[in-house]
């Protein structure tokens, strides 16, 4: 009877100190949309691995974009996780200078695709036809871009990746078959696919609506391309907390062989680390 009174008392020793543990792990808030970033980030391999390094997560899953940096500018979350390097150069273009963010490090790229549940070839599109377009000026870009990849479109000699255009940048001559664009937010284009004869949908809200490149997708942005690593997706800190020991703890579990695992099996092509399985930490 001792024995097991000891043998019950050593292991209800052993529980409190697994949870007093547990509430010791120091918590880093993240902000991120919830298809893939809240996803990975709350997957076992990533908040394991922060557990092995005295880290907890809290993740804030936000609708849209917009309120997600300044969020990280004011100190309500300490990073966030849901854009590419483009998008917060345009952010940072109108914050002033205490709302400055920079980017920390990438984690993986989501390629754009054009997606349609009223055609399912873009040979079929007629003259005329509604496209969708993300209504911000970086994934509108990519998205005009990607048209003109897909022989649809062409767009002003010179552009690049790293251009900022508009459907307005966009003449009759370069636009032959008459497409009307529609600006849509790019969180709305996924859900109202129906609307639009094509839409070009960012790819965490495609995700997001069940919609997967490599099979749903009519034309996708080639893995290859100086769009992998310019729309590579980053994490966003302040510059004062580019040195910080959570930081690199997230970076570690962010960038892990468990993480990279996680994103290929998962997402079937629709997540593409920017790391190898040889840098994973």
């Amino acid at each position: 009877m001792k024995k097991l009174f000891a043998l019950a008392l050593a292991l209800v020793l052993a529980l409190s100190l697994t949870v007093a543990s547990a509430d010791e792990l120091k918590v880093i808030r993240v902000g991120a949309t919830a298809a893939p970033h809240a996803e990975i980030l709350e997957s076992e391999a990533v908040t394991a691995k922060l557990a092995e390094l005295g880290y907890k997560l809290e993740v804030v899953v936000y609708e849209g974009y917009v309120l997600e940096n300044p969020a990280v500018a004011d100190g309500t979350d300490d990073a966030n996780y849901f854009q590419h390097k483009p998008y917060l150069d345009s952010y940072n273009e109108t914050a002033s200078e205490s709302e400055q963010l920079v980017s920390a490090f990438t984690v993986h790229y989501e390629p754009f695709a054009i997606y349609s549940k009223k055609v399912t070839s873009l040979a079929d599109l007629q003259d005329g036809a509604h496209i969708g377009l993300p209504n911000d000026p970086s994934n509108e870009t990519r998205a005009l871009l990607l048209l003109e990849a897909a022989g649809l479109i062409t767009v002003p000699e010179g552009t690049t990746a790293a251009s900022s255009l508009t459907k307005y940048d966009i003449t009759a001559e370069m636009n032959p078959h008459g497409y009307v664009f529609d600006e849509v937010a790019a969180e709305l284009l996924a859900p109202t696919l129906e609307d639009y004869d094509i839409a070009v949908i960012n790819g965490n809200y495609a995700l997001d609506a069940g919609l997967k490149p490599t099979t749903n997708g009519l034309f996708v942005e080639a893995a290859d391309s100086e769009f992998a690593t310019l729309y590579a997706n980053i994490v966003a800190v302040r510059p004062a907390d580019l040195d910080s020991d959570w930081l690199k703890a997230l970076h570690t579990a962010l960038t892990s062989k468990e993480a990279y695992d996680y994103m290929i099996t998962t997402y079937e092509g629709g997540v593409i680390p920017t790391f190898t399985v040889e840098d994973a930490e």
